[in-house]
């Protein structure tokens, strides 16, 4: 089941040994700073795989489908800050600096792999930013804010050196795996079929599905069914076509069956999901 995750709070900032097994593919408005300490990962964000490395820092941008896919054998770690944009620019950056936002915006989704005195300094301000975020007295507050006004500038820094990223992944499978998210990313709209994909990637079907599962977590239906999801949730925001529209753009072909799968997936009709999402959109920039 898709998850939108909404905080009522400026910013939230939390670590963890621990996985819920159950979380699955979600998105949310705020921005996301992901890091991971150590375990065994495969993060998914849109149509990509990544195989992450201690050190690994992920910069996600609001409306991205994404999910970690974890090895319960390996311990897991991870810190994750998650920051209202809007109140970011308005209250914390500074009205001289440059626009701190910028790589969230232009690069949206990436993997920055810090290793050496990179790390260590990354990995210091964090935890100072959970020092300050757990202590809940007002001084405490505006040390958070100030650390992450810092926070934000050292990221800038980062994003601007070149990313020459290599690809890390590990084997075949995740080769695969990669090739059946790009199918279905660029497909979710038309009826999709094992045969097809199996036809498209001159593989087994029986393969696909197996390694789909093995490497994800969850089955290509269930992938397929949060990507049309997740589309329909920005045509619901974004644009004005019919509900029904909307269900049939996004790859299904009965409005009742669109209906019924939005709601099992976000608990809310598309008509309730437009109507309280359109009344807190906020105009592009």
């Amino acid at each position: 089941m898709s998850i939108q995750h909404q905080i009522s709070v400026p910013f939230t900032m939390g670590t963890s040994s621990d996985y819920n097994a159950h979380v699955a593919y979600h998105t949310h408005f705020h921005y996301e700073v992901y890091y991971f300490h150590g375990g065994k990962v495969n993060y998914l964000i849109n149509d990509r795989i990544y195989v992450l490395e201690p050190g690994d820092l992920l910069l996600m941008h609001g409306m991205t489908l994404h999910r970690a896919h974890v090895d319960p054998e390996v311990k897991y770690h991870r810190s994750t800050l998650h920051f209202d944009p809007f109140y970011f620019k308005q209250f914390i950056q500074p009205p001289f600096a440059a626009d701190l936002l910028e790589p969230f915006r232009k690069l949206q989704n990436v993997r920055l792999q810090l290793r050496g005195s990179e790390k260590t300094e990354v990995e210091a301000v964090i935890n100072r930013l959970e020092l300050h975020y757990a202590q809940k007295d007002s001084f405490s507050t505006q040390r958070f804010q100030a650390q992450l006004l810092d926070f934000m500038i050292l990221i800038n820094q980062l994003c601007q050196k070149p990313m020459k990223e290599k690809s890390t992944f590990p084997s075949s499978k995740q080769l695969h795996v990669q090739a059946i998210i790009s199918y279905l990313d660029s497909h979710y709209q038309e009826e999709i079929t094992l045969e097809s994909i199996q036809t498209e990637l001159h593989l087994s079907k029986f393969y696909l599905a197996k390694t789909f599962k093995e490497v994800t977590g969850s089955t290509i239906f269930q992938f397929l069914m949060q990507r049309r999801i997740y589309q329909a949730k920005i045509e619901l925001i974004d644009g004005d076509q019919s509900i029904t529209d909307v269900g049939y753009e996004v790859g299904f072909k009965h409005p009742s069956h669109f209906s019924r799968a939005f709601k099992l997936h976000t608990d809310l009709t598309p008509e309730q999901y437009r109507k309280q999402n359109q009344l807190h959109s906020v105009p592009a920039e």
